[in-house]
């Protein structure tokens, strides 16, 4: 059994800011440009360390990310504290918002989606 402290510990590492999926990238907006500019698939996590339900969805899209169909398509995490000129690119109004595009052209959104059919959906669009 783990103790209280030790399972804080835990969760502490796990939401740190810069432990990502490895198929995810920190949000740059050159390199987001880039990819939309080249008509790639693209899915956003506009992510908070502190968001339950953010690191409720990263498991979701860390397996969504190793599956093979989804191997050409770009993932980028925004940092909803940190990178508010992003969020607000994006018109994120909140964490836990992942959008998928398709070049340039938004595909859809979800904001605070569990559900990992749901989110397969989603993703499922850019393809």
């Amino acid at each position: 059994m783990f103790s209280r402290r030790s399972l804080l510990a835990l969760f502490a590492v796990l939401a740190a800011p810069g432990i990502a999926a490895a198929a995810e990238q920190a949000f740059d907006a050159k390199t987001f440009a880039a990819a939309q500019a080249a008509g790639k698939s693209i899915v956003v996590h506009v992510y908070a360390p502190w968001c339950p339900t953010c690191r409720a969805q990263e498991p979701i899209l860390r397996k969504l990310e190793s599956d093979p169909k989804f191997s050409n398509v770009a993932a980028f995490r925004v940092d909803f504290d940190g990178q508010k000129d992003a969020v607000r690119a994006l018109r994120a109004t909140q964490q836990s918002t992942i959008i998928v595009f398709k070049g340039v052209k938004e595909i859809g959104r979800s904001v605070g989606e569990t559900d990992p059919g749901s989110i397969g959906a989603l993703v499922d669009k850019a393809l």
